[in-house]
Parts: C-alpha cells; sequence; structure tokens
C-alpha cells in the first residue's frame, strides 16, 4: 500500500530560481491530496508529474505564498474540462477570502467546489485514515498543521495453519481475519487470536505548515513516520525568526526529537538558503541526526514499519 510524500515547493515567501513557494502532494493508493498551492504550483505539478485528478486541497493557513497557485489551477482544470467536485479545506475565517481568489478573472466556474473549514482535533475521517487538523503558532491563531493518519491495520494470518486447522479458504478465512470466531464441522471452535497476530499499527506523517515550535506539533508528531517541518532560517536568524512566527532548523529537530518521529525534513526556506542548505542541515543534525532538507521534486515513500 504505497504513500508518498511529494515536495512541489519549499521556498519561504517567494520563489527562487531553485525553489518554488510551498506546496506538498501526498499520495496514497493512487488517491493525490494537495497540501498548500502557492503561486506557480500548477506548473510544479506537471514538472513532477502530480495528477491533476485530485479532489482535496488543504491549506494551512491564508498568507499569499501558501494560496495565491489557487487562481491558476482552477483556471486550467476548467480549461481541461473537469466537472468534479473539487474540496477545499483550510482553517475558520478562509472562506470569503478562497471565494475571491477563485472568482479572479471568471464570470462563472465551470467546475462545483466546496469549502470546509477545518477546527484543530476535529478529523476529516476518510476510508483508511483521517486528516487531524492541529494547532500551530505563527502569529495567525486560525493557522494549522496536518497529521493523516492510517486506521490500525488487522494482525498478520497465518494460512498454513488454518489448512492445518481443515479450515477451508473461504469466508471462513475472513471471518477469523477480521476477529471473529469459526466453528468447524466438527465443533470445534477456533478463536481468531489463533491464526491472527496482533494489531498493526498504520503509518502517520505530518506536516506543519509555518509555525514556531509548538506544543500542537509535538503532540500531533508523536511517533510519526514522518515529520515536514518549516526551517526558515538557520541559529543566526534565531530572533527574526521569533518575530516572523516561523522556526530555525534546530528549532524543527528539537520538536522532532521530542516527538520521537523516525524521520525529520525540513521545508519553507528562506532565499538565503536556496542553493545551498549545508548549514540548515548541520544544525538540525547536531539536535536529530534522521533529517533532510527538502528540494523541489524530492519525494519520500513512506514504509510501514514492518517492511524497513
Amino acid at each position: 500500500m504505497s504513500l508518498t510524500v511529494r515536495f512541489l515547493g519549499t521556498s519561504a515567501s517567494r520563489p527562487t530560481v531553485e525553489r518554488n513557494v510551498s506546496s506538498i502532494a501526498v499520495v496514497r493508493e493512487g488517491e493525490t491530496l494537495l497540501f498548500d498551492c502557492g503561486e506557480g504550483t500548477q506548473r510544479q505539478m506537471m514538472r513532477y508529474g502530480t495528477s491533476f485528478s485530485l479532489a482535496d486541497i488543504f491549506f494551512t493557513h491564508m498568507h499569499a505564498d501558501h494560496m495565491l497557485g489557487l487562481i491558476g489551477l482552477f483556471r486550467t482544470l476548467a480549461l481541461q474540462g473537469r466537472t468534479e467536485v473539487m474540496r477545499l479545506w483550510a482553517p475558520r475565517g478562509s472562506e470569503e477570502l478562497l471565494r475571491q481568489a477563485i472568482a479572479l478573472g471568471s464570470e462563472k466556474e465551470k467546475f462545483p467546489f466546496e469549502i470546509k473549514e477545518v477546527l484543530p482535533d476535529t478529523p476529516v475521517q476518510r476510508k483508511g485514515y483521517s486528516i487531524l487538523p492541529f494547532a500551530v503558532d505563527h502569529n495567525d491563531r486560525s493557522a494549522v498543521g496536518y497529521a493523516l493518519v492510517e486506521d490500525i491495520r488487522l494482525g498478520r494470518f497465518n494460512p498454513d495453519h488454518a489448512r492445518e486447522l481443515g479450515i477451508p479458504e473461504g469466508p471462513a478465512w475472513g471471518k477469523l481475519h477480521k476477529g471473529q470466531s469459526v466453528t468447524l464441522d466438527s465443533g470445534r471452535v477456533v478463536e481468531a487470536s489463533e491464526l491472527v497476530g496482533p494489531s498493526r499499527p498504520g503509518r502517520k506523517i505530518v506536516l506543519t505548515g509555518d509555525t514556531r515550535p509548538a506544543s500542537g506539533t509535538i503532540r500531533a508528531a508523536e511517533g510519526a513516520d514522518l515529520l515536514v517541518h518549516e526551517a526558515t532560517f538557520g541559529d543566526e536568524e534565531q530572533p527574526r525568526a521569533v518575530e516572523t512566527g516561523h522556526s530555525t532548523a534546530r528549532e524543527a529537530a528539537e520538536v522532532a526529537a521530542k516527538a520521537g518521529v523516525k524521520q525529520l525534513i525540513m521545508t519553507h526556506l528562506s532565499a538565503r538558503y536556496s542553493v545551498n542548505a549545508a548549514e540548515l542541515l548541520q544544525q538540525a543534525k547536531e539536535v536529530f541526526p534522521d533529517c533532510l532538507v527538502a528540494r523541489d521534486g524530492l519525494e519520500i515513500d513512506v514504509r510501514f514499519a514492518s517492511e524497513e
């Protein structure tokens, strides 16, 4: 079951030659979810092979470098003849601005859309997973991050032992795998625990958007397989990070360490680090070794723990 994260834009505030502004595509079993949609996102989607058939865009907040790309993306989708509904998820108070962006340059939208305002700790339930918004700290009380949390998986079924017990392959196997007991023709009752191992956790990825180090992020990211955290500045700009509601690379690493995540990827880099982000990586690794600095086009395959 595939789960990949593709970085479409990794620059803060404005695009550079090397980096576009914020957008991340998450693809789970063929379903594409877009997180933020900065200026030029549609071109990055074309460049890196991200499907335009997506049905959901999640916004962390309404600053321009995270949402201006919606205007062009909607125009292109309309020209392509899209008829399916597009769902836009954003923090409370975002609806009017999103409607203005969608209306810009078009008298009438060509396909339906829905705007749904999210609240921290109120999950968006999906088949097999949920999207959990959580509070962050970006000098903007409405800003949120998002955690994609897969459902608990069934334990592994032992088909060889089932055959040894004389249980024919078919509906009985399905019942056992779901935790139900089965009565054999002999009258023997076979409990699921005899053939099914313990349940297994799904995967969890967490995307912060723009934020200072926040307790909400640490709670949401606890034990996550992947934390994508902004790292706008290096140590020398720590006062500037506080002033603007952003994080340094070292602070992002401290959040990762406190949350006990498996891997940290840093994004939303100031233009001064666009070409060479080595100092950010070095500062973060002093706190949390398993980390990377994202680049545009980077794709991460998030595996189950048992596959690693």
